[in-house]
């Protein structure tokens, strides 16, 4: 029976509200698997008689459709080949005719459908899209540029690839040269409409989307087409960054008139140009320079040009680290210019920022510590003037010092100068990246952060009245971004007064107190010891925890209590440092952390805030539970079981013996094998922990009852997925462990090619870095039957050719990039034992040996060291928006599994590399010295005989 487009309609309608929402998005699954469910929603969305919000809602479910149902993972439909042909013949034409917003979503699905489909599967789009270009109507043409830029401007990130530039090859050739035509008849037409602020809008629309595209098809390479063109093109690009049109000029400081952005996207492809191509453009750069700069210092301060503003900040950022033109900037008279007219305007606290900062605390934090104003205009002209500082040092060094000189001597009458001369000190002070965990690493040395501190700033942060709330935020930022370069002592003196700050009446001063206090918490020096143990913070603990629940339960309603998520980070991080110290204050702090569930639990809307409440509860768990067995259980079980359960359950079954393993656990091999639970995304992070724990402890019980076929179809259900394929190698990982190459043998060959079709096209680094991991896992377990050569059988029952494809791609040029000291000692142990013991590389990899030889040596050269208990005092960090599973899980720290030392019993991996090559090279008739003499240059010779020898 097919779709029922009134039934649906009413089915969209209930999803908006509210109380009949759950249901209807039940009702609305059932709809979906009936034929023709799509084309019943276009039918929605095509229906000018609906209402808009129906409409809408039709667009969002049609997306969200394809998203799931419209190809399988190998690319094959899961819709009929009609269905899909007549999406393809209404999509573009119904997109053109919708309005804006029902335009972005159908937008969104036509990039769905190219992912899988353009263009091989759908040659004809962009001679479709080329037939649609118009002479005379805007609309129709940002129609067809929105579906074009969609598509296009996938490209962005990808690596290059044969694949990728065919494609970009193919839309060239069918689209290039229409849409050149397109822009002349633009330039026409805006030209012609100069007094019709409408039309004119509308057309300036199409530019935008233009200059967009193109940006999208040179990301790459210059095309051919513009290149013959890029006289008349730069030509174009400079008449409208110069441009002026009052007539489409906002009222509203805060809206951006249509003219700045074309003037940004400009900027933006500039950028591009400049960097990539600076052999084509840099004879047609100068005006650009010329026009950039004359732009920045004569444009408003209100916010609605902030965004050309930075995007003309990056143009001069490039050009300033181009050789071509950075010379244009070697003039103390020029850097003056610079700093006066571009810098100071755009570092300088505006009454925008100020209102910010009295009205909106929580954004004005946000945007200005975590970098997520990374288009703000400060930011900008910080990058800017860092790019001018590495080139030429000390005259910007020189130039601004006297602009800080300046705004401190006024600083002493006027709390905004005095904000000006700090950041500008900020500006030139940091050399190179300010690191999440430890600030500022470099410094430069020509200015000394600790006098200027002293001097300029510490007055600030420990006065109680009479100083700006700005200026209080400027001292603790100050401390907070140079936190790394203060000593333990320095910080003994910096951290009361600091900690002082938690006690203001501002919101923005106590939260950026707390931040701070945090950040200086988690201080360790190289060898992983706190700057401040736990001795250090003890006695304050109980003040500081009560102070800062007082803070976070101001505020009642669940939105305004779970705001703050800096709160209680801060809460996390006292917890983490003083450990089992915490059992004297359990009682208290549980009763504060479940009042604060209770409260959230009405509408969780910050992931930040509920992932650091969990990690606090995590942390009292993970360090008081032996002690307080009892009242965790008291207290916790009730409220958290449904939030915990699995992560519970997984930390008592790794900490569990294995021949202790209960019954209850083999009896979560069947739930956790039903694959309807891997469906749900929230569910993989828990239930793969569970399932990696449980493996090696029932392998016995999955081998007799025939369980490996779906613990391997779980592995490659995530394996599919880019949000769940890391996870997909913890089950792999703990699969090799847990049975012998016998048992594995005849699924090896399908476990590789699945992973091998993952790592071509463009996988992410961390696919590539785990992915050596378990080459390194397999290589090891030579005495069980793996190693090196058992992969490279297997690998050629997938091709004959792939190991010699994969192994200097992903194995040779990641393992030096593994970063934890177990994955290190892990690659260490298995190269030793591949040239050492292997077979193929002796024999066919005569290269291969070399270069593992050569990897080998520079592991050994900072040989890896795993403390006991590596990782357990440390809680990482995480980026909470990019855990990516939405509200029902969120992955905890203070309850992960450790780094587990795959060969605990080898304490010192030098010494152990030694003996093994010796023992091996005796066994095999003094062959790997003779390796060493044929295969290595007289360098490597020299290091790796310490080794053999």
């Amino acid at each position: 029976m097919a779709a029922d487009i009134g039934r649906i309609s009413e089915l969209l309608n209930a999803t908006l509200d509210p109380s009949q929402h759950r249901k209807a998005e039940s009702a609305l699954k059932e709809e979906a698997v009936k034929p023709q469910y799509s084309l019943a929603l276009l039918n929605i969305v095509n229906s000018a008689s609906l209402p808009t919000s129906t409409r809408l809602a039709a667009a969002l479910a049609f997306k969200n459709f394809l998203r799931s149902n419209y190809v399988d993972e190998e690319g094959n439909y899961k819709i009929s080949q009609d269905e899909v042909q007549t999406i393809k013949e209404r999509l573009i034409g119904l997109m053109i005719s919708s309005p804006p917003n029902v335009q972005t979503q159908l937008g969104e699905a036509i990039s769905i459908i190219a992912d899988s489909d353009f263009w091989r599967r759908w040659e004809t789009l962009t001679q479709d899209l080329v037939s649609r270009f118009s002479n005379s109507d805007p609309k129709a043409n940002v129609g067809v540029l929105e579906v074009a830029h969609s598509i296009f401007v996938r490209w962005r990130p990808l690596f290059a690839s044969d694949e990728l530039y065919i494609e970009i090859n193919h839309v060239i050739e069918t689209f290039g040269q229409a849409f050149v035509k397109l822009l002349v008849t633009t330039d026409a037409k805006i030209t012609e409409k100069a007094t019709n602020k409408d039309e004119l809008k509308a057309w300036f629309e199409v530019l935008d989307l233009q200059i967009k595209i193109l940006y999208d098809m040179s990301c790459h390479d210059l095309p051919p087409i513009f290149e013959e063109n890029l006289s008349s093109i730069s030509q174009l690009l400079h008449k409208y960054l110069t441009a002026s049109h009052p007539i489409l000029e906002t009222d509203d400081d805060a809206e951006t008139s249509v003219t700045d952005l074309v003037k940004a996207d400009i900027c933006e492809l500039l950028e591009l140009y400049i960097t990539k191509f600076n052999d084509d453009f840099s004879k047609y750069a100068e005006p650009f320079i010329t026009s950039a700069w004359n732009l920045l210092s004569s444009i408003g301060v209100e916010t609605k040009h902030d965004a050309v503003v930075s995007k003309a900040l990056h143009f001069l950022t490039a050009i300033a680290s181009s050789k071509d033109h950075a010379e244009i900037f070697n003039n103390e008279q020029v850097l003056t210019q610079i700093v006066e007219k571009v810098i100071l305007p755009n570092v300088a606290l505006r009454e925008s920022d100020i209102e910010m900062f009295e009205d909106e605390p929580i954004e004005y934090i946000r945007k200005d510590l975590e970098g997520s104003d990374t288009d703000s205009r400060r930011r900008s002209a910080t990058d800017f003037l860092r790019t001018l500082q590495v080139k030429f040092e000390t005259p910007v060094v020189n130039v601004v010092s006297k602009y800080i000189n300046h705004y401190l001597t006024q600083g002493k009458t006027d709390w905004k100068a005095k904000d000006t001369a700090i950041y500008l000190f900020l500006s030139i002070a940091a050399q190179g990246a300010v690191t999440a965990a430890q600030g500022v690493k470099t410094v430069n040395p020509m200015v000394n952060v600790v006098e200027f501190f002293e001097q300029h700033i510490a007055a600030d942060l420990i006065a109680n009245t009479g100083v700006e709330p700005i200026s209080k935020v400027d001292a603790i930022k100050y401390l907070y971004t140079f936190r790394s370069q203060l000593t333990k002592e320095q910080w003994k003196q910096a951290l009361g007064p600091l900690i002082q700050n938690l006690n203001s009446d501002n919101y923005v001063v106590y939260t950026y107190a707390a931040i701070a206090v945090e950040r200086v918490l988690f201080l360790a020096d190289d060898a992983g010891n706190p700057m401040f143990p736990r001795a250090d913070i003890e006695p304050s603990a109980k003040e500081l925890l009560a102070h800062l629940f007082k803070l976070i339960e101001k505020e009642s309603s669940p939105a305004k209590l779970q705001e703050n998520e800096f709160l209680m980070r801060c809460v996390m991080r006292i917890l983490v440092v003083i450990k089992d110290g915490a059992s004297a204050l359990i009682d208290n702090v549980l009763t504060h952390l479940i009042l604060i569930t209770k409260v959230m639990k009405q509408n969780p809307s910050n992931p930040r805030f509920y992932y650091y409440h969990f990690e606090a509860i995590g942390a009292l768990v993970r360090y008081c539970s032996s002690t307080s067995a009892a009242l965790f259980n008291q207290k916790l079980w009730e409220p958290f079981h449904q939030i915990l359960v699995e992560d519970v359950l997984a930390q008592l079954l790794e900490s569990s013996p294995s021949e202790t393993i209960s019954d209850n656990y083999k009896a979560l091999l069947v739930p956790l094998l039903n694959p309807p639970l891997w469906e749900t995304r929230g569910n993989i992070p828990a239930c793969t922990r569970l399932l990696s724990a449980v493996i090696p402890r029932a392998s016995q019980a999955i081998v007799a009852e025939n369980q490996l076929e779906p613990v391997l179809g779980i592995f490659q259900k995530l394996l599919s997925s880019k949000k769940s394929e890391l996870y997909a190698f913890d089950i792999l990982d703990s699969i090799v462990k847990s049975f012998e190459p016998a048992i594995l043998d005849k699924y090896f060959g399908t476990i590789l090619q699945l992973v091998y079709t993952k790592l071509q096209g463009s996988p992410a680094e961390s696919l590539k870095l785990r992915f050596a991991r378990f080459y390194h896992l397999v290589g090891a377990r030579l005495e069980t039957g793996y190693g090196a050569d058992y992969f490279i059988k297997q690998s050629g029952q997938v091709d004959e050719r792939a190991f010699t494809q994969v192994y200097p791609t992903f194995i040779i040029a990641e393992t030096e990039k593994l970063a934890r000291p177990v994955d290190r000692k892990l690659a260490v142990i298995s190269f030793t034992k591949t040239i050492c013991d292997s077979q193929a590389f002796a024999q066919q990899f005569a290269k291969g040996w070399a270069n593992t030889t050569r990897v080998l040596l520079s592991l050994l050269a900072n040989p890896p060291v795993v403390a006991a208990g590596a990782g357990d005092e440390i809680i990482a960090e995480a980026d909470v928006d990019d855990i990516g599973f939405g509200m029902s899980f969120t992955a905890l720290n203070t309850c992960k599994p450790l780094a587990r030392d795959e060969f605990p019993e080898i304490l010192n991996v030098a010494t152990w590399v030694k003996e093994y090559m010796v023992a091996a090279n005796q066994r095999h008739g003094g062959v790997i010295e003779g390796f060493v003499t044929q295969r290595l240059p007289p360098d490597q010779q020299e290091a790796i005989a310490q080794y053999v020898r």
